[in-house]
């Protein structure tokens, strides 16, 4: 919980920029799921008993697996005695028992919490000065980590001693633009870009962070001392990194043996084996490939260490492009992105920038740049990209497009005496002249209409430079541009306006199929399945299955196309709609199957396309599925499942498949041959109603799991035609299961449209 208090009644104290500013930086890295598992909850401008309530909310939920962490970012005041307070919106420096935060109190909601892990981070000013008025006292040696000593696992970090100030920014002063904090500016920078990993393990630890924020608090300002009380039992991990140092695994004996033959085609066989084991995805056998091959380039015989110097260059670090060059007006940000490639080792890299003007926020596809155009002419500057096999340069260059002068606007002058016209007779209508169009003004060029700029590795000529804060994928869709939940892809990459026109030819792919599925399906419904029969005369049921599935599919084969719900909603909805179909398609092949093995090859046309049509819609879910992962507007990954409606679709699921077993059970000891036929329906419906739920629930973002289970709902709602036709005049129980099946998928719709509110108005932050 991130409490950020720069608003105040009083007008004693001075209000702040900063907090607002440390709020959303501070979110926004802990709400990433790529760097760590925060749920998060952000407190703006609160009275004082709202912001205890809060923090009494979180100490009083806390479970003893959960790590609690609390932020302040405001002012932090004393009393005569030396007590702290933490001031609110309607604190008054004279009444500060009434109306603001005690420190006790947070310390005491600290030790009656479950949770065993708690961190408390205090971005305060500790005494006077905050402006003309304010007389707050403190003795010097008074120390505020007294405030929050004992318990165990609990830590304190604060941004300065008992007798310095923190500084908002870079002094103390109003009227200046609102920036995070000098302390916790650098504790999301530590966390942002992996720099608080000290021993670059890829976690990022509750010292290590505290040794990091020290020195560059420190460096920033020598008049800010950070502090620390850490009672910790063994290391608690706050953050994820990318600064990972890999250590090379040793080679295999055989391996070894082998390099140091005295046959140098064995040798070359050698290389062969270092090359394949060069390009695997473990990174420590890889980088170990790696070390060898550069032994054996710099020693061996010439044709040997000629192989072993080409093996070793496809795997040296690069670059997808070799320079970046953009544009925008004066002081404006455009953006682009770098990504590394080749094997796994050489893409496990690092970005950094030459100059403060380059933004870098490392991804896991690679480095989104934010560069900011000066006030006239070109910059220049370089992203260094370096990894364990190497390192590559791209030169960055933005220029600066010229801003039109305004019009010159004429002086009035004096009115003209005009004379009077004579009034119209009353036989002659009065002709009003009709007034020309205005011309239309001229429009400065802004970031998002740069006529000629380059971005990454495209290189069109038109091509739109998006604003880095301007997520067009996400808003296009109606999503939000971080996701909270758990999980890795909380967060959704900014997309160029470029990028957001141009279509993921997998996306597009999946689309058509999901199109030509639903053509297949209309066409061979009426025709002969088996024998002269068709789907809906042979297999009752299936046919009403096999038309939600295909309206599903066709509709979110639309959406894939549509520019507008082609980067999330419509794969999402197409990976649903080819879960559903798995029930159709394997029905449809074991049929087949089960019918070569009696020799009887009976099965027409309207089977055919019936299984062409199943076919491909699981192969267009499985390409949105692909085509999620590629997209750049989405940061898929999956994570763990939180939160009752979530559990509660996955035990709906688990009901229906129970249901659907109790009809099973029934028919068999009702009709053991009917049960033999039908056997396929009830297992495969209950497989698909346990599978459809825990995938949905996983998948991150959220949006995107609530739209696949919106389509593998639909189609498990389909599955009820061929089981009740099945069951239809067997008997009483086998009727019952089915209804526990129907509650159960209709309680599963609606529990998905609650994952979906839920999911879409899930804040990073609370608004006052």
């Amino acid at each position: 919980m991130i409490v950020a208090n720069g608003e105040y009644d009083n007008a004693g104290l001075q209000q702040l920029g900063s907090p607002a500013a440390d709020a959303d930086a501070l979110a926004g890295v802990l709400a990433d799921r790529t760097i760590s598992d925060f749920d998060v909850r952000v407190v703006r401008n609160e009275t004082a008993h709202a912001v205890e309530a809060e923090i009494e909310d979180l100490c009083a939920e806390g479970r003893p697996d959960d790590v609690l962490l609390l932020h302040f970012s405001c002012h932090g005041l004393k009393d005569d005695s030396g007590g702290l307070y933490f001031a609110a919106r309607n604190t008054r420096p004279d009444r500060l028992r009434s109306t603001a935060v005690p420190a006790d109190f947070v310390q005491q909601c600290i030790r009656q919490s479950r949770s065993r892990s708690i961190v408390l981070l205090l971005d305060c000013c500790y005494g006077g000065a905050f402006g003309q008025g304010v007389a707050v006292r403190s003795s010097g040696d008074a120390n505020v980590l007294d405030s929050f000593r004992g318990g165990r696992g609990r830590a304190v970090i604060t941004a300065s001693n008992s007798i310095e100030y923190a500084f908002e920014g870079a002094r103390l002063a109003e009227g200046q633009p609102a920036q995070p904090s000098v302390f916790t500016s650098a504790l999301v920078e530590g966390l942002r870009t992996g720099e608080a990993d000290r021993d670059e393990d890829g976690w990022i630890a509750l010292g290590e962070l505290y040794e990091y924020l020290f020195d560059r608090v420190r460096e920033r300002n020598p008049k800010q001392t950070p502090s620390r009380d850490i009672e910790m039992q063994g290391e608690l991990y706050l953050a994820k990194s990318r600064r990972r140092r890999i250590k090379p695994s040793p080679i295999p004996a055989d391996l070894s043996a082998a390099i140091a033959a005295e046959n140098p085609f064995t040798r070359l066989g050698a290389v062969a084996e270092l090359r394949r084991r060069l390009s695997s995805s473990n990174l420590p056998v890889a980088l170990g490939a790696f070390e060898a091959l550069k032994v054996m380039a710099s020693t061996d015989i010439e044709h040997v260490a000629a192989a072993a110097a080409d093996a070793l260059r496809s795997a040296v670090v690069r670059a997808d492009v070799s320079s970046v060059r953009l544009s925008a007006p004066p002081g404006e940000v455009a953006a682009a992105v770098v990504r590394a490639v080749g094997p796994p080792v050489a893409r496990e890299a690092r970005f950094e920038a030459s100059h403060a003007w380059i933004r870098v926020t490392e991804t896991d596809a690679g480095a989104e740049l934010a560069v900011t155009a000066g006030a006239s002419g070109t910059r220049r500057g370089n992203v260094v990209v370096t990894g364990p096999t190497g390192d590559a340069v791209v030169a960055v260059e933005i220029e600066a497009l010229p801003v039109p002068e305004p019009e010159a606007v004429a002086e009035p002058g004096p009115e003209p005496i005009v004379a009077a016209e004579p009034e119209p007779s009353p036989a002659e209508p009065e002709v009003k002249p009709v007034p020309e169009p205005p011309e239309r003004p001229n429009v400065a060029l802004g970031a998002l209409d740069a006529p000629n700029a380059t971005l990454g590795a495209l290189d069109a000529p038109n091509a739109t430079l998006g604003r880095l804060t301007e997520p067009a994928a996400a808003e296009a869709e109606g999503g939000v541009a971080a996701d909270p939940g758990p999980g890795a892809g909380g967060t959704e990459a900014p997309e160029s306006a470029a990028t957001a026109r141009a279509a993921d030819p997998v996306g597009g792919f999946a689309g058509l199929l999901a199109i030509t599925g639903a053509v297949f399906a209309v066409v061979g419904l009426p025709m002969n399945y088996r024998y002269g029969y068709s789907l809906s005369q042979y297999r009752p049921g299936m046919e009403s299955y096999v038309l939600v599935v295909g309206a599903c599919a066709l509709l979110a084969g639309i959406l894939t196309l549509a520019p507008g719900t082609r980067s999330r909603t419509g794969p999402a909805l197409l990976f649903g709609a080819g879960l559903a179909a798995l029930f159709g398609l394997l029905r449809f092949l074991g049929e087949a199957i089960a019918l070569s093995q009696q020799g009887d090859t009976e099965l027409k046309a309207g089977y055919t396309f019936a299984l062409l049509a199943h076919l491909a819609w699981v192969v267009a879910g499985a390409c949105a599925l692909a085509a999620l992962g590629r997209s750049r507007a989405v940061a898929l990954g999956a994570g763990p499942v939180r939160g009752w409606p979530a559990w509660v679709a996955i035990v709906l699921g688990l009901t229906a498949a129970v249901g659907w077993i109790v009809q099973l059970v029934d028919l068999n000891t009702y009709d053991s041959s009917d049960a033999g036929r039908a056997t396929a329906y009830f297992l495969l419906g209950a497989l698909l109603a346990v599978s459809v739920p825990v995938v949905a629930v996983v998948l991150r973002p959220r949006l995107v799991g609530c739209a696949v289970l919106a389509a593998g709902t639909a189609g498990l709602l389909g599955v009820l035609a061929p089981t009740f036709a099945a069951v239809f005049e067997e008997a009483s129980l086998g009727l019952g299961g089915q209804a526990i099946a129907v509650v159960a998928l209709v309680l599963l719709a609606i529990d998905t449209v609650v994952l979906a509110v839920q999911a879409r108005n899930q804040p990073i932050g609370r608004q006052p």
